[in-house]
């Protein structure tokens, strides 16, 4: 029953989504009413299907009903509920249905956002996003039919989900945060290729163009630092990032994303960088099919990846229909939508802001290069080519410093052409507080030069933007300028990151220890005691947990790092253990344990600061609420000064 109810509703959404799409090109070019009443229907109950064929899935999981084959690979009898809950998107072809919902969700949402405004250019945008969908609709039907009857006879248990997804609970949050992310970027995808369609990109449009890219910006933010708390409280190395090929496929629409909202703050203000906007917008999307590519074709191997699978070419064809069809439309049209104004000041705000997008974009190719770069080598010549760590923090990091520098610089420069003394004036007193950092930091040992770089930026960029929420503070209008708050409250977030990462990465001390029960040794600054073993069973697994003490300035935290075992996997994962402070983490990682000699294999870090990426995040979670937040309705009197006030962050 649920395979034949789930089935028929992916086909419900794969025939609304074509007829959705058909409709609404043909109501775009005529200006049909009735085709544009009939494209909102058929979008609707696109949506309506997905989320009903969602339902039934994860009623199947929950009454384990193994006659599904999806179920019975990732459901289990022994698994807890929120386990089962999540197993939804633990394997392909229910990643594949859970981003039918999100898109689903993110398709209601425009088109209660939009109401009744741009009806020119509205049938556009939702005919892109119904060939979204019915593409999508046309994986899950196909080559990733995730109510595909099971096996025969029926099993009666099944092996659960992956292990490495029910380790932590994150795996609950950062999975849906990073599809929030991935997915809502067709919304703007749409819009960009709808005013490329009718040729313009007025007001209204832009502001929908900005709030429809920032949603979806804030959950990618989110999602990419979730799954480095994830890998950091997992995986046991340590370490939150390692420039792993899945990590960089969610980076790179981030940069790209990035780039066009601030961009997208020109066209207003300046009439310029219309046509910019609208291309890295569709770049944005381009990059989040090659990201959804790279985790579902099982070409890169990562921990972070599903196995191998059947769709890659045709991801990889429809990557290129919507590539083709995105330079055609920005080589015919782009030059209907670009405004008169230009950028004509080689010092201010303006120019500082195109600097800002050239450098993101040419992080985005860097990373970019070094991800497909080894698979290139191997298609092409079958010759193994290995791109690590060493090459992307030389080639990514200097470019990162610049761009923080440039989150300082750009906003506190004026707009238009200021003279020199007004430059000086700007520039000088975050000089000397970005001087302050870094002798701060020099105190604290901090001597190797990209730390120190990252002091300076970090100290100017933070001084702009603590000057400005100041400003707006002493003003008496913070009301009023809940949107501009929020974007200096999202680059003092990217500051506090900036800054943990550089700090944790230049300072990580770790070592190597094996301890007998009852046997103490010293590791940095603290007094860790193995109080010996211990074995914890649950339903779904079972755990040989080290129990240590660690004791400094005469405080005692106990730590429980272990190995975890899970019925479907033949070693043991490990499980670490991390006390954190707000000035550093000690991270425990068990590697063995033997019972017979009572011995514990340890792998200590002291990680300086981590704490801060994980706050740092919040705050840009935090700074992005606040921009979402509705313009206030300025009374005659106060318009020039809100117009003055509009946004000069993010």
């Amino acid at each position: 029953m649920n395979a034949e109810l789930g089935f028929g509703l992916i086909l419900v959404g794969l025939l609304c989504s074509v007829a959705g799409a058909f409709a609404g090109f043909a109501a775009g070019r005529t200006g049909s009413e009735e085709g544009w009443r009939w494209t909102r229907r058929l979008a609707l109950g696109f949506s309506v299907a997905m989320l009903l064929a969602n339902g039934v899935m994860e009623y199947a999981l929950l009454t384990h009903d193994f006659s599904l084959k999806y179920v019975a690979q990732v459901g289990s009898l022994a698994s807890p509920t929120y386990i089962t809950i999540v197993s939804l998107w633990s394997s392909l072809e229910g990643s594949i249905l859970f981003w039918g919902a999100v898109l689903a969700i993110y398709v209601i949402g425009a088109l209660v956002a939009n109401g009744t405004r741009n009806t020119d250019s509205m049938p556009y945008a939702v005919a892109s996003w119904m060939v979204v969908a019915a593409f999508f609709c046309f994986l899950m039907a196909g080559p990733a039919n995730p109510f595909w009857p099971g096996p025969d006879p029926v099993p009666s248990d099944g092996p659960g989900p992956n292990a490495l997804l029910q380790n932590h609970y994150l795996m609950i949050v950062h999975p849906p945060t990073l599809y929030l992310g991935y997915v809502g970027m067709t919304i703007p995808f749409g819009l960009a290729v709808a005013a490329l369609m009718r040729g313009t990109l007025g007001p209204g449009q832009l502001a929908l163009l900005r709030t429809s890219l920032l949603v979806p910006w804030g959950f990618l933010t989110v999602g990419i630092v979730l799954g480095g708390w994830w890998a950091y409280e997992v995986l046991g190395w340590g370490g939150y990032w390692a420039w792993d090929p899945v990590e960089n496929a969610s980076l790179l629409p981030w940069l790209t994303a990035t780039a066009a909202l601030h961009a997208a703050m020109l066209p207003g203000r300046r009439g310029t960088m219309k046509g910019w906007t609208t291309t890295l917008v569709l770049a944005t999307f381009l990059l989040t099919l090659l990201g959804t590519f790279m985790t579902r074709s099982g070409v890169f191997n990562s921990v972070h990846a599903f196995s191998q699978s059947d769709i890659g070419p045709t991801f990889l064809v429809f990557i290129a229909i919507c590539l083709v069809w995105s330079i055609v439309l920005l080589a015919l049209r782009v030059d209907r939508i670009e405004g008169e104004g230009r950028v004509t000041a080689a010092i201010g705000r303006e120019s500082s802001f195109l600097l800002n997008n050239l450098l993101f974009v040419a992080l985005t190719f860097t990373v970019l290069l070094g991800t497909v770069f080894p698979l290139l080598a191997e298609a092409i010549k079958g010759v193994k080519v290995s791109v690590g760590e060493p090459y992307f923090n030389r080639m990514a990091v200097p470019m990162g410093v610049a761009i923080l520098f440039l989150m300082g610089v750009g906003p506190a420069l004026p707009w238009g052409q200021p003279s020199a003394e007004r430059v000086r004036t700007a520039l000088i007193p975050p000089v000397v507080a970005a001087v302050v950092t870094v002798g701060v930091g020099t105190l604290f040992g901090v001597r190797t030069p990209w730390p120190v770089a990252s002091l300076f930026g970090a100290g100017f960029a933070g001084w702009v933007t603590l000057a400005a929420l100041l400003d707006i503070a002493r003003s008496g209008t913070a009301s009023r300028q809940l949107r501009r708050i929020g974007g200096y409250v999202i680059h003092g977030g990217i500051i506090v990151m900036i800054v943990a990462i550089a700090m944790s990465s230049a300072f990580r001390a770790d070592e190597e220890i094996r301890l007998k029960t009852g046997e103490t040794v010293e590791f940095a600054g603290y007094s860790l005691h193995y109080d010996g073993p211990d074995k914890v069973v649950e339903p779904h697994r079972q755990s040989l947990v080290a129990r240590v003490s660690a004791t400094k300035d005469g405080e005692t935290v106990e730590l429980r790092p272990a190995l975890v075992s899970y019925p479907s996997m033949q070693q043991p994962i490990g499980s670490p253990d991390v006390h954190s402070t707000l000035t550093h983490d000690l991270y425990l990682s068990l590697m063995q344990q033997d019972p017979a000699t009572s011995t514990a294999g340890i792998h200590a870090f002291h990680n300086p600061l981590v704490i801060w990426l994980w706050i740092g995040c919040g705050i840009a979670a935090l700074g992005t609420l606040l921009t979402l937040t509705p313009a206030p309705r300025a009374s005659p009197a106060v318009a020039p000064a809100t117009e003055t006030a509009a946004p000069a962050a993010t």
